[in-house]
């Protein structure tokens, strides 16, 4: 998977696509205006019904205090105290006249004289003289001014009442000045102006805003529209998803931001994992070293529970800037396998090999005694030859019951001499048969330690490695010493690491395995192992007979 481009290098959208997708939708700048209009018109709603709630407010405001004052200057009049205890409706002219001034001087819609009995004296509607006084909420008959909504025949009007009183300052009647609230229609008309400045401002921003908008949008986008976007997204989900091979992806902050079905079977991922990081998911520390560090090489195999797993990890680039890793997954398990037989062949051909050239020198001996006509040593010779195989095979067989265990013991040993290496079966082992999933798991143990120490000793003068093998109700204990210079003490820690070895590394990084397989299946069998120095290196191998349940 090439990660380490920009990402405007790594999608390319053919034109066909492109073209399909923008003759049947609208383009983003398009949908921003669109988008843009609503919010406008929403906001010009609002303000329409904001600016009319606050002319109402401001009419109520203005004309009421305008009607308070006209009408207490009407009550104040001395020719309406006066005359108001004696009038009639529709009788004289003198009240009328006053109060037809009152309404051209105030600009009122009405001014109206009544009784204290609320019956009307002088009104602009000949219609309502003599008619009772629409009060509403007035407390003007308590001998207090009010102002507020009047309804009378239908119609809503804002309405001051005062009461006359005369000289002793007993109430002799109501001065009832009053104006019909503005319509809808004139409102809108008075507001008009500045709701269509504010309408052509913010459409003349919200047009430009889009324009801008959609063009950054664009840009972090490469230029892709929305339905291009989700095509390829689908697309990803459909390639992520449909391959076999595992695909993580990393942010700068070590953030899970992809991670496919194989992936996660591979780690063991939760089905939450997106957006978490990777100290949060239970990692091992060595599989996290290697999804967050660079990989110089190709190819690098790690041991993820029993699998054998090659890891490939690229940076992502995009405009020079690192942004994240992917990190694909491969399971090789099948393939070490393959390979641990190929390897076990391996050895046992080595075996035979070194077998072969012991016959063979042997034989050159038995040959030359024969051709000296040493006749009496030619047949101690053969005896001693026999009594030192069979006292092998023996002594192997005699403490070590399996048979598959024994026979790695006695090809071991004879790979030992053939490296010039003294390899020892303690007197105190001893080993029944035991089942077959267990003895498995004790030839890969045996074998990885013996082979370790093997390489550990090798070339060493007077080179020995000395094996015990003991047996509990419960536990089998395996212990494997050698004669070598030890392990590092700073470096016990990391020995059983998977991918740690002390021994060149080989061109496809298959070193470093050994220990750590043999450490997961003394871990799956409910045992452990340990490494300490004396006078050499001194492995301690412990598994439970019966395996504990995964």
């Amino acid at each position: 998977m090439a990660c380490q481009t920009s990402a405007a290098e790594g999608i390319d959208v053919p034109r066909k696509v492109r073209r399909f997708f923008r003759r049947h939708r609208v383009s983003l700048a398009g949908q921003y205006l669109g988008l843009q209009l609503l919010i406008v018109l929403a906001v010009l709603v609002g303000v329409i019904a904001v600016s009319l709630a606050q002319s109402v407010d401001t009419f109520e405001r203005v004309e009421g205090r305008r009607a308070l004052s006209a009408a207490e200057s009407v009550a104040a009049m001395p020719l309406v105290r006066a005359l108001l205890p004696s009038a009639a409706p529709g009788h004289g002219a003198a009240l009328p006249a006053v109060a037809e001034s009152a309404r051209t001087v105030s600009g009122s819609s009405f001014v109206i004289l009544a009784k204290p009995d609320r019956t009307i004296l002088t009104s602009p509607d000949p219609s309502q003289l003599a008619t009772p006084l629409e009060l509403g909420d007035s407390q003007v008959l308590a001998g207090r001014a009010w102002t507020g909504a009047v309804k009378a025949s239908g119609v809503v009007s804002l309405v001051a009442h005062v009461p006359v009183l005369d000289d002793g300052g007993k109430m002799v009647g109501i001065v009832a000045v009053g104006r019909e609230y503005p319509s809808l229609i004139d409102r809108l008309g008075d507001a008009a102006p500045d709701l269509l400045t504010y309408l052509g401002v913010s459409l003349a921003l919200g047009t430009v805003g889009s324009f801008l908008l959609s063009r950054r949008v664009k840009r972090q986008t490469l230029g892709l529209e929305p339905e291009e976007i989700a095509g390829l997204v689908e697309h990803r989900e459909a390639i992520l998803y449909g391959v076999k091979e595992g695909v993580i992806a990393l942010d700068t902050h070590q953030r899970v931001t992809v991670a496919n079905a194989s992936a996660r079977e591979f780690l063991g991922l939760p089905e939450d994992c997106l957006g978490r990081q990777l100290d949060e998911l239970g990692l091992d520390e060595g599989l996290r070293e290697v999804l967050t560090t660079d990989q110089p090489d190709p190819d690098r195999l790690v041991l993820v529970g029993e699998r054998v797993v090659v890891l490939n990890r690229k940076p992502v680039v995009t405009h020079g800037k690192v942004i994240g890793s992917v990190t694909t997954l491969r399971d090789r398990t099948e393939l070490s396998t393959l390979e641990k037989e190929l390897g076990a062949t391996r050895t046992t051909t080595d075996t035979l090999r070194a077998q072969t050239h012991e016959f063979a020198n042997q034989l050159h001996t038995i040959s030359g005694l024969i051709q000296l006509k040493e006749y009496d040593e030619v047949v101690s010779f053969v005896d001693g030859v026999s009594l030192s195989r069979t006292r092998l095979y023996d002594d192997v067989t005699s403490r070590i019951a399996d048979p598959a265990l024994a026979a790695l013991l006695i090809a071991k040993a004879s790979l030992a001499a053939e490296r010039v290496v003294n390899l020892q079966l303690q007197p105190e082992s001893q080993l029944g048969r035991v089942d077959d999933p267990l003895s498995r798991d004790l030839t890969t143990v045996v074998g990885n330690l013996v082979d370790n120490a093997l390489d550990a000793v090798a070339g060493l003068p007077n080179a020995t490695v000395q094996v015990t093998l003991t047996e509990s109700a419960h536990d089998i204990l395996v212990m494997v010493r050698d004669s070598g210079p030890g392990v590092d003490e700073g470096r016990m820690a990391d020995i059983f690491r998977q991918g740690f070895s002390t021994k060149a590394p080989k061109p496809d990084g298959g070193r470093g395995f050994g220990l750590a397989i043999t450490r997961l299946v003394c871990l799956r069998r409910g045992g452990e192992v340990r490494v300490h120095n004396d006078e050499g290196a001194v492995f301690t191998a412990r598994l439970q007979k019966r395996s504990t349940p995964e």
